[in-house]
């Protein structure tokens, strides 16, 4: 099995499948996830080769974009690993990391959730996009998108969201800070990553306290 040509065809595949995806989950989404995938896992024992297929493959179809459907990103995956002849218990493992690596996944009973390494780098990757100076930006785009306000102070911050409703749900772009960005660096499985997650972290929260100002047309 030639790895690097695997993870050569792979990088190939996304590129072409996410080409007019929104650009919040496009395919720089992808690269940044796997390269700080790549970094994080130089400090864990791990399969770098399942972790970087994992993080190539982990908003293959990103659910919000397909009314919500979480199958289909786990079809279209393994039926491109499958056509690679890779071996089936890594299939099952990348597999298993697309199904498990969502936010929305926090609100499940945690005791019945897959868990790996490999799943918490790539999943430690992914929120790590989501926060800092390109979690804001991202944050915009996919509000953008969706047509949701910036801000209203009347509209409060839901904390207890069912997944039936983070999923369904629409909210103002600074609440979603409140219901999901300031929570990350909270979720953050790996030394390396929690570590990554301070700065990120400390950079929302400087734009928050300058938005805000700015908000009331205070200096």
């Amino acid at each position: 099995m030639n790895k690097e040509l695997i993870i050569e065809k792979s990088i190939n595949y996304v590129k072409e499948t996410l080409n007019n995806s929104s650009s919040s989950h496009d395919w720089w989404h992808i690269y940044r996830v796997w390269n700080l995938a790549k970094q994080i896992s130089q400090n864990e024992n791990s399969d770098l080769f399942i972790v970087e297929l994992g993080a190539l493959f982990h908003d293959i179809a990103e659910a919000k974009f397909y009314n919500g459907d979480e199958t289909i990103g786990p079809i279209k995956a393994k039926e491109f690993l499958t056509s690679l002849n890779i071996e089936n218990n890594i299939i099952d493992h990348v597999i298993k990391i697309i199904e498990n690596i969502s936010f929305k996944n926090t609100f499940n009973d945690s005791q019945n959730q897959f868990k790996s390494i490999e799943l918490d780098i790539v999943q430690d990757a992914d929120r790590l996009d989501g926060m800092g100076a390109i979690g804001i930006a991202r944050t915009f785009t996919f509000s953008g998108y969706k047509g949701n306000p910036i801000h209203d102070p009347n509209i409060k911050p839901n904390l207890n969201k069912t997944k039936d409703e983070y999923k369904h749900a629409d909210c103002t772009t600074i609440n979603h800070f409140y219901e999901k960005l300031l929570l990350l660096k909270d979720k953050i499985n790996t030394k390396t990553g929690k570590i990554m997650a301070e700065h990120r972290h400390r950079i929302m929260e400087e734009y928050l306290e300058e938005f805000y100002k700015e908000w009331e047309g205070r200096f």
